[in-house]
């Protein structure tokens, strides 16, 4: 296991996850109800297609295309936040163009290093954190992505440790009133695996602590699925949905062989059977790599992704008997 897990950690991870397979255990009516999620966008899935002049998206035309494809939310990345204000844009129109539109911003992806050993380089990590976190709350927006940037060559870290820097960050997050979210990355060699989210979630011991999961990463990074069963659905607030195929294995699969929902091999009818037991009641967003899509027009690709994902949807819970 390439989690930086000793013995002790394998120890505390097996009292977390029962804890935390404790707390979500469903009652048999709540096993039975249906879920209703909301669907996102992640603009990773569109951010490779060009416009009719030939240029990349920019955020305002990505934020057109979800609307109009019928998601709810967006998960802009702060890099598209950041270049529309260098643009001349400035945050208070961008916050009225997404509520004109009816959407909301559910959650957005930075890479601060939070997680690193070095004082100097996770004092500046925790500064980019908390700008991120004031342009996501300026947009009305709920949460931040949390990977574990700067750390993904490292296996030595031990994840008590790692547990006090994500409590750091979640400390951050009450005083600016965003939630960063635990992102477990598949290559990584620090936090690639569910069980080592769950127990640094559970160490941090802070009510905000949560996990961001993501259909891809599980595979990539050998967690399997049977592991979302153990987590309570308050652990987790958006889910990253995405497929992949049967080939390449995980050690040389990459972001861009992701598919649609439903178009690869991936367990997602009980993925979400087992998600909607437990009681997640979040965010399903769709997040996507795949050079093909790219060349492809954004609204196609937008409008073809909700549809496979609420197809899937309907399959796992028509599946409940």
């Amino acid at each position: 296991m390439s989690t930086g897990l000793n013995r002790r950690n394998l120890f505390g991870a097996a009292l977390a996850g029962a804890a935390v397979g404790a707390a979500g255990m469903p009652s048999p009516a709540a096993a039975q109800k249906r879920p209703e999620f909301r669907y996102c966008l992640n603009t990773s899935t569109i951010s490779g297609c060009l416009d009719t002049e030939g240029k990349k998206l920019a955020l305002p035309r990505m934020l057109e295309i979800t609307a109009k494809a019928g998601y709810q939310a967006i998960e802009p990345w702060i890099r598209d936040i950041d270049g529309y204000v260098q643009a001349g844009g400035t945050l208070k129109e961008l916050d009225q163009r997404i509520r004109d539109l009816g959407l909301v911003v559910e959650d957005a992806i930075g890479f601060p290093e939070w997680i690193v050993d070095d004082d100097a380089r996770r004092a500046k990590g925790l500064e980019e954190a908390r700008r991120a976190m004031d342009l996501v709350k300026q947009l009305g927006g709920k949460r931040i992505a949390a990977p574990p940037v700067g750390a993904t060559d490292r296996s030595d870290l031990d994840l008590g440790r790692i547990a006090e820097r994500y409590r750091a960050l979640l400390e951050l997050g009450d005083r600016m009133d965003v939630t960063p979210q635990l992102e477990i990355w598949g290559f990584s060699k620090t936090l690639n695996r569910l069980s080592a989210g769950a127990f640094v979630a559970i160490e941090a011991n802070h009510p905000r602590a949560c996990v961001l999961a993501d259909v891809y990463h599980l595979h990539k990074g050998g967690s399997g699925f049977h592991g979302v069963d153990q987590l309570s659905g308050a652990a987790m607030q958006v889910f990253h949905m995405n497929d992949y195929p049967a080939d390449p294995p995980p050690a040389q699969i990459t972001d861009a062989h992701r598919v649609y929902p439903g178009d690869g091999v991936a367990p997602i009818t009980s993925l979400l059977r087992d998600l909607a037991a437990v009681g997640f009641r979040g965010v399903l967003s769709l997040e996507l790599f795949n050079r093909d899509y790219w060349k492809q027009d954004a609204q196609l690709v937008a409008t073809t992704g909700l549809k496979k994902m609420k197809a899937c949807v309907k399959a796992a819970m028509d599946s409940i008997r």
